[in-house]
């Protein structure tokens, strides 16, 4: 299904779409996604909001969230600070939504390379009367992320108590980034670091990027990206204490290749899916290869991903091989569990040598038995 279209270059190209269900009080939920235009690498305009009152069907005209808008920076003049890579989840301790991305710097029509300061989480909360709270910080004052602390476009998990599990990326330099688990504590309006885990390190490249953490049963899972070619996963029993890391491999031990892109999970009472881009035949010549988005179903106790259960979640549109600038890629996504019988993959794609046009898809997972996660 797509949601909007742009690869007319008519209109705008929304990016980032991520959702999260909302309960009203009869009963019935609604659907509340954040998403954002992209206009270039790394380039995105200010946070929006729209949602849905027929599972997915149809959706209400974005609508921007004052908080997330772009500010001026003090003191560097013509530099502006953005939000992006934003994830929004409901919090049913509180009633809220939580939105949660980090900061970016843009000089003029463009990715600042130049002047990224430190760059940090910021959020913002729905309340349940629609209303936005304004922007706020994730403090984390530890030397350790001086230079970046981030937990972008990562899923997180609310505990029965409240408190949230999630991991952050973080590092002192320009250095290899590492990977932790931390816990925070949220009243519905601040949210706090209460405890941090021991780092998971890697040296190839920036590291470990994008940490995603998901519960199945009685264990928590973390699926990072890496720049070496590959994908990394680790099991803990807490989510802070987190195993070695291993790459991703198939049952039969042979590693998938991935290129520097975020894998997520998609999580089934019955079952731990991964979602996730490779190399492939079809895209050897795709910017990372970052389209087809695949699926496959996690051995949870080997840590491997079964091979005879790949399917195609969102398929490859063009020619991967021949035509690859033509090729939309698909590399930013999320993971909604709508309903019982129903989880979305929803995706924005854009083509970089097409003056960023593309579109905002979204791919329905329908369940033979039904998730009792919902």
């Amino acid at each position: 299904q797509t949601l909007w279209d742009n690869r007319d270059g008519k209109s705008i190209t929304w990016f980032h779409p991520r959702a999260c269900m909302v309960p009203r009080e009869d009963g019935s939920r609604f659907a509340l996604m954040t998403l954002q235009q992209i206009s270039g690498s790394d380039y995105f305009g200010p946070v929006h909001w729209t949602r849905s009152n027929d599972l997915g069907q149809t959706w209400s005209q974005p609508q921007l969230i004052p908080a997330l808008d772009r500010r001026p920076v003090p003191d560097h003049d013509g530099l502006q600070q953005g939000v992006c890579d934003v994830v929004p989840e409901y919090h049913a301790k509180t009633n809220t939504v939580l939105a949660m991305g980090h900061i970016v710097f843009y000089r003029g029509p463009r990715f600042s390379r130049g002047d990224q300061l430190s760059r940090h989480p910021v959020y913002t909360v729905r309340r349940a009367d629609g209303t936005w709270s304004d922007q706020r910080k994730l403090d984390w004052d530890d030397p350790r992320g001086s230079f970046i602390y981030s937990n972008n476009c990562g899923q997180r998990v609310v505990l029965p108590n409240g408190d949230i599990l999630l991991a952050f990326t973080f590092g002192a330099g320009e250095a290899a980034r590492s990977v932790a688990g931390v816990r925070c504590t949220f009243d519905g309006e601040q949210l706090k670091v209460a405890d941090v885990g021991p780092a998971l390190t890697h040296k190839a490249g920036r590291g470990l990027l994008e940490p995603s953490l998901t519960q199945f049963r009685s264990r928590y899972f973390l699926t990072i990206r890496a720049e070496d070619n590959h994908g990394y996963v680790s099991v803990s029993d807490d989510g802070l204490n987190w195993q070695p890391k291993r790459p991703w491999c198939w049952d039969d031990g042979e590693p998938l290749s991935l290129s520097t892109t975020q894998q997520h999970w998609l999580t089934h009472s019955d079952g731990l899916f991964l979602v996730y881009t490779r190399k492939d035949a079809s895209n050897l010549n795709v910017i990372r290869w970052r389209a087809p988005l695949f699926v496959a179903q996690v051995d949870p106790e080997k840590l491997v991903l079964l091979r005879d259960t790949e399917r195609v979640v969102h398929p490859l549109i063009g020619d991967g091989v021949k035509a690859p600038n033509e090729v939309p890629l698909m590399g930013n996504f999320h993971i909604t569990n709508a309903s019982p019988t129903e989880s979305w993959v929803t995706v924005g794609s854009w083509m970089p040598k097409q003056n960023a046009h593309g579109a905002t898809h979204l791919g329905r997972i329908h369940w033979a038995k039904p998730n009792r996660l919902v």
